[in-house]
């Protein structure tokens, strides 16, 4: 992505350079008309009744749902995931919208306190007003539906700015409201550079803000939003963990693990970047994972047997190259080589994966995001060991245990500082799970009822009904 032009944006394709979609940003003018439509639509949209707000975003979803195909080629063409992969990420935002649309009629009943004497008592979620939704790239659908559909069916209206990589996302999500016939104000997506963002953050008429990206955008997130009083929920970036236990399903876990640590390129903010493997299993694992890994084609991802595209743009694969040399230059050893893969290219976003063993925590790749299709792998001896590694890490999104022994994923997962914890899976979000992360993975939370908490106030009612 670049912008060539104070006013202009430029998506382009890390498939071969081209130009995806080009935009003008939206001017100061041009927020000012948005959030004064908002403010005038949220009066009508929020004393919508619940059952008609869900209807209309059924309708939503369906009209969405009905260019699938379409949709999906676009977000490999804007990010670069394989073509036979992309149309998961349309069955996942089905998913998660139609579970939270379903959820809304309890999750936004009246609570009753419970009788009294003379009275009724009860307490009522009202909407907050404009939400401001900020989404990435890396799974454009998936990361935006977690915010915009339980926002709307809060009563809500929503404002939408979405990566400069992924414009067109943002764009497709329009027209189904649109094609919905969803009121005009009550969701709007604009093209907005860092500084417009930052001003609308800093909006009196925005009443939460909800980004998903890195840790050094939700700061600035915050920086913007310090001198108000304004809800941010913010999923940010990760360094997730999986710890291979002497009882696991070996075979099992090397796939799984796999699947997880190189899936979208490894472009994930809950994808797999460091694992623990007990020494009794330590080198069955080792064989298997690097056995999987090999397994994997990269090359350009419309090609249908590809099953590593290329990473969103060069930049984000030299830093991948950059932690990957420090490590070996450490003491780590690389277990995969790139000439294995034809379409590897340095100085291109085409990087073929790797897997890293003899490594440890003074070295940047076993501490810092990577986001990209690199792992590495390091033998242990205990639980204890494990979880002490496990924690040793400044984010808390996710992590994974793989074993047959429930009870024993639930003593680890007690203690371990996450906001999910996984057994022999990784790298999923349930919509009926709460999605959280801890330290600097983020705060507040997404999916399940709990997400209605998060985008509604709670207004109590105590009437005297005698006087």
């Amino acid at each position: 992505m670049t912008m060539p032009g104070e006013g202009l944006l430029r998506a382009i394709s890390p498939i071969d350079g081209r130009v995806v979609a080009e935009r003008p940003l939206a001017s100061a003018d041009t927020l000012e008309r948005a959030l004064a439509g908002a403010r005038t639509a949220l009066s009508e949209w929020s004393r919508v009744p619940v059952d008609t707000r869900a209807a209309l975003l059924t309708s939503a979803v369906d009209a969405f749902a009905g260019r699938r195909a379409e949709t999906a080629a676009e977000i490999t063409w804007q990010m670069g995931r394989p073509l036979h992969q992309s149309p998961s990420e349309i069955d996942g935002f089905e998913e998660r919208a139609r579970h939270m649309i379903a959820l809304a009629t309890v999750a936004l009943a009246d609570l009753d306190v419970g009788p009294k004497p003379g009275f009724r008592r009860f307490i009522r979620r009202e909407p907050l007003g404009v939400v401001l939704v900020v989404a990435p790239w890396n799974y454009p659908y998936l990361t935006a539906v977690n915010s915009i559909v339980p926002a709307l069916m809060a009563g809500n209206v929503v404002l939408l700015k979405h990566s400069a990589q992924t414009p067109l996302c943002a764009e497709r999500l329009s027209q189904a409201f649109a094609a919905a016939g969803l009121p005009d104000g009550v969701f709007q997506q604009l093209h907005m550079g860092h500084d417009l963002v930052a001003s609308a953050v800093g909006d009196r008429r925005v009443d939460f803000v909800a980004f998903t990206g890195s840790v050094e955008g939700g700061r600035a997130i915050q920086r913007a939003a310090s001198d108000r009083f304004v809800g941010t929920g913010l999923e940010l970036g990760g360094k997730d963990p999986a710890y291979v236990r002497a009882d696991a399903d070996v075979e099992h876990a090397a796939a799984l693990l796999a699947d997880g640590a190189f899936y979208n390129a490894g472009q994930s903010c809950c994808g797999i970047e460091r694992i623990y493997v007990h020494s009794e299993v330590y080198p069955r694992f080792v064989d298997g994972f690097v056995e999987s890994v090999r397994a994997l084609r990269l090359g350009d991802p419309r090609d249908p047997d590809t099953t590593l595209g290329p990473m969103v743009r060069t930049g984000a694969a030299e830093l991948v190259r950059r932690q990957v040399t420090d490590a070996v230059a450490r003491g780590a050893q690389a277990l995969i080589d790139p000439a294995g893969f034809e379409a590897d290219d340095p100085g291109t976003p085409y990087l073929a994966p790797q897997v890293l063993i003899d490594v440890d925590h003074g070295m940047d790749f076993m501490t810092e995001e990577t986001f990209g299709p690199a792992v590495g792998v390091m033998e242990v001896a205990s639980d204890e060991q494990a979880i002490r590694l496990m924690n040793d890490s400044r984010y808390g999104l996710t992590a994974c245990v793989c074993t047959p022994d429930v009870e024993a994923a639930i003593r680890i997962g007690e203690r371990i500082d996450t906001g999910t914890w996984f057994m022999n899976r990784c790298d999923y979000v349930d919509p009926a799970l709460a999605w959280v992360g801890v330290k600097e993975s983020g705060r507040g939370c997404a999916l399940s009822v709990l997400a209605y908490d998060v985008l509604t106030r709670p207004k109590s009612f105590h009437l005297r009904l005698q006087v």
